[in-house]
């Protein structure tokens, strides 16, 4: 009777750690996606003005070892940046065909050349646009921010 309990158990467990990998987005694609989110989706923001960009940079960690010279924040809600993974895809700027584009309400945020980590200075420039995300995964999630 202990035996056959153990091989059920055996049976169950193994066949919910089949389902997880199947169901599960792989390890590098999840990390890719949080990347993504956390450089590129604020969806409360409005941007516009150079201190939203010294804040932000710095408060999503792309300052810390050296000013990233350019990084764009959409402020859209998250279901709405998910629904450019449905569009049409396109060639990304690496030739890949993962891309899909759609317009987007945008802070773009340019390094100004003058500062030096952690203590880096934007200058902003808010307004709507077209943008080109790569997306990836069943179901796709974006994952790099192209153009």
């Amino acid at each position: 009777m202990t035996l056959r309990r153990t091989r059920s158990l055996f049976l169950f467990l193994l066949l919910t750690l089949l389902g997880l990998v199947l169901v599960q987005p792989s390890y590098g694609q999840d990390r890719m996606y949080q990347r993504f989110l956390r450089q590129h989706v604020d969806p409360q923001g409005t941007g516009g003005n150079d201190s939203y960009c010294n804040l932000m940079m710095q408060r999503r960690k792309m300052t810390t070892n050296r000013c990233k010279p350019f990084n764009t924040f959409i402020h859209e809600n998250i279901w709405n940046i998910h629904s450019i993974c449905s569009t049409t895809n396109i060639q990304c700027k690496n030739g890949k065909m993962n891309c899909h584009e759609s317009v987007v309400k945008v802070t773009d945020c340019k390094e100004t050349g003058s500062s030096r980590a952690p203590n880096c200075r934007y200058r902003a420039m808010a307004n709507t646009r077209r943008v080109v995300i790569a997306c990836d995964g069943n179901p796709k999630v974006p994952v790099h921010f192209d153009k």
